[in-house]
Order: C-alpha cells, then structure tokens, then sequence
C-alpha cells in the first residue's frame, strides 16, 4: 500500500480526532492512529474504545489498499515539526515497518507499525433515530452546560450532559448538585420524544473541533446500543452514552421567587472576583446582603484576620435579605453567561438561587437557566 497525502491536510485532520485518544489506555494498540486506505481515500481514527473519532481525506495517487496502525505521539511529532509539501506513505502488509518520504528535506523515515485488523472496530448501532442540529447551536449547548457536570465517581450518571428531545425543543442539563445549567432550544425537534446522558470526554472533543464552524451536525442514536454518531464535513465521532436515570431536575428548580436583584454581570462578577480573595480558602464563602437602598457582598476569613466588603449599584426587589454562596461556584457560573445583565432570584436563604439574563422570556426561541444552592452563613 502506498499513497501520497498533503502534510497540512493530514496534520489538520490528525489534530482533529487526537483528543480522543487516552493516556492510560488498557489495550496498546490504541495508542497508535488506524490509517485505512480504500475507494481512493484516506480514513484515520482514534479511540479509547468508549469514544472513536474518525476523519477522511481525500487522496489523488493510491497504490493499494489496506489498513495499518501508526503510532500516534511519534507521527504527530514529526508531522508538527515539518512545513506544508506532499508526504509519501508506504507499508507492505507483511511488514511491521512504515516509511515517510518527505519531499521539501528528501528525509525518510522508517517505524514500527501493526496490522490495522488489529484495531477494535466501531460498535454496531440498531434501531437509530436521529436529527439535525446547527453547529454553533450545538457549540453553545456544550460550553453552557459541560462545566456544571459532576466529577464524583460514585455518581456517574451526573459526570455528563443530560440531552432530552422533545415536541417541541432540545434541553440540555447538567448538575453537580452544587450548580445546575439548563439550556433550551426551540428550533430542534422530533416527533419522538427521547433523553439521554453524553459523557463528558466526547463532548470536550466534539467542541474543540467544531468550534467556529456553521455546519449542520448530523445525530444518530440508539438507546438500544446504547451509543451515538455525529458526522459533519469529514468528520464522524461515535460515543458510548451513560447508563442509568439522570436526576429529576426539574424538581430542584424554585418556583415563586419573590425576591430578585438585577445587576451588570460583569461589575458583579468582578466584585464577587475581588471579594473572594479574602474568603475562607476551604469553603470559598461570602455573602451577599440585598435591601432597597443597598448592596453588599462581604467575605472573611478569620483564620488570617482576612475581610473584605464591597456595595454594588443594582435593582433589588422584595424583602431584605443574606444569603451566602461559594464564590468560585458563582463566578463559574456567572463566566458562562453571555448577557451584559442578569438577574438572580431568591426566595430563602436556604433555598436554591436562579441566575438569568435579564428580560429573558419563556417563549424565546433560546433559554438559559443556572442554579446555584446556597452555603449556610457563619453569623458569628
């Protein structure tokens, strides 16, 4: 098999789909690329078994056909450290040798590979329904929702994005139980109603590359199989989905507010930035102190004789109020809103807080919610 590929092409596309590839892999070959050569075309692949991503290239001079695993951290080294000029490829299928000829040095280069029918294949989905969705549609949903995903293992059904179809919408959620981001679109629908939950890994991976793009994003699942595909341009990225029930969020989501604070978001998040910098370093507190002629958030840590205390200009409405929150949590959440303000509604200090841009209406075609709970005050 021998074939002749651009280095700018490969390098871009090998760039692309590395992501998915593990440290700690528990099968050796999957720390190597599969090149398959077949129909004048060339497909590479990585996997860590429980995401494969794949990208195809177009070739104009193929020898052959075949497939070989090439391994990846030597190919991706050499291929960075090189300029844009044709790259020769060569493997004869009883060998376990590769060679580069790179034409701009007239360098060659000789590794080990394996044979491709070594590489696990892609598993086999069934019963597949599926739906479009716009990139930058899709590119929002991630980064709105992926950073509020848990990290306890003895809860791995929150250690991902809960995707639901409905009637009439798409929702994504996701919840570390200490913060929880919801975000709706109207413009995705399907006559058949169905929810799943994406590991985080693949939608990590599948942000990174389809950032900046406005293609539409193909989706295939199978609750059967239990996996999913999206293909759009070249690419093709199939995922394992977790398994079990997702928390019933829409239970811990207060309802009959009755005090809200509406307020620039970024003069907010600044003083929740600097304020927080005096705040007890295990429990990240501080508090803030709403009424109708002022606003105030405090923090301390008496540990260190740390305090600090700033008012900020904002609209409260209802009765006076201290609530506490972790800081780091609020900021977390406050990076990921977009909108210059946003409002923060309350009913008790014991109850969870909801985080919105202002004059956000149900009815909007996008709709994003965040939830924080609140930390018990040290009032002494």
């Amino acid at each position: 098999m021998k074939f002749i590929v651009s280095r700018n092409e490969l390098y871009k596309n090998l760039s692309a789909i590395s992501g998915v590839l593990s440290t700690n892999n528990t099968m050796p070959i999957l720390d190597n690329f599969l090149f398959s050569v077949e129909g004048g075309k060339l497909t590479v692949t990585a996997s860590d078994l429980d995401c494969t991503m794949s990208a195809e290239i177009e070739l104009n001079n193929v020898d052959g056909e075949g497939s070989v695993a090439v391994p990846s951290k030597t190919l991706l080294e050499t291929l960075k450290l090189m300029s844009e000029a044709p790259i020769v490829f060569s493997f004869v299928e009883e060998s376990d040798k590769i060679t580069l000829k790179y034409s701009s040095t007239e360098g060659e280069y000789n590794g080990h590979c394996f044979p491709g029918n070594e590489y696990p294949s892609v598993k086999t989905m069934s019963n597949c329904r599926s739906f479009d969705i716009d990139a930058p549609i899709l590119h929002k949903a991630i980064s709105k929702t992926l950073f509020a995903t848990g990290n306890d293992e003895l809860r791995p059904n929150m250690m991902g994005v809960f995707c639901e179809l409905n009637e009439d919408n798409i929702t994504f959620v996701a919840t570390d139980a200490h913060k929880l981001v919801k975000y709706r679109n109207s413009t995705i629908q399907t006559i058949e109603p169905t929810s799943f939950i994406l590991p985080k890994k693949p939608l990590q991976q599948l942000k990174g590359v389809i950032a900046g793009t406005n293609e539409k994003i193909h989706v295939e699942y199978s609750s059967e199989s239990n996996y999913i595909r999206f293909s759009f341009n070249n690419i093709v990225m199939y995922s394992s989905l977790k398994e079990g029930n997702y928390p019933n969020y829409k239970v811990v989501i207060p309802t009959n507010n009755d005090k809200t604070f509406v307020v620039s978001r970024d003069a907010f998040l600044l003083s929740i930035r600097r304020v927080g910098n005096y705040a007890n370093q295990s429990t990240s507190q501080i508090r803030i102190s709403l009424n109708n002629e002022s606003a105030t958030i405090t923090a301390e840590d008496i540990d260190y004789s740390n305090k600090a205390e700033e008012s900020i200009t904002g609209t409260y409405q209802g009765e006076p109020i201290d609530i506490g929150f972790n800081s780091k949590f609020l900021r977390e959440i406050l990076d990921n809103i977009d909108a210059s303000e946003i409002q923060l509604e309350m009913s008790l200090p014991t109850r969870a807080a909801i985080i919105s841009p202002v004059n956000q209406q149900e009815t909007d075609p996008e709709n994003l919610l965040m939830l924080i709970m609140p930390v018990m005050l040290n009032n002494n």
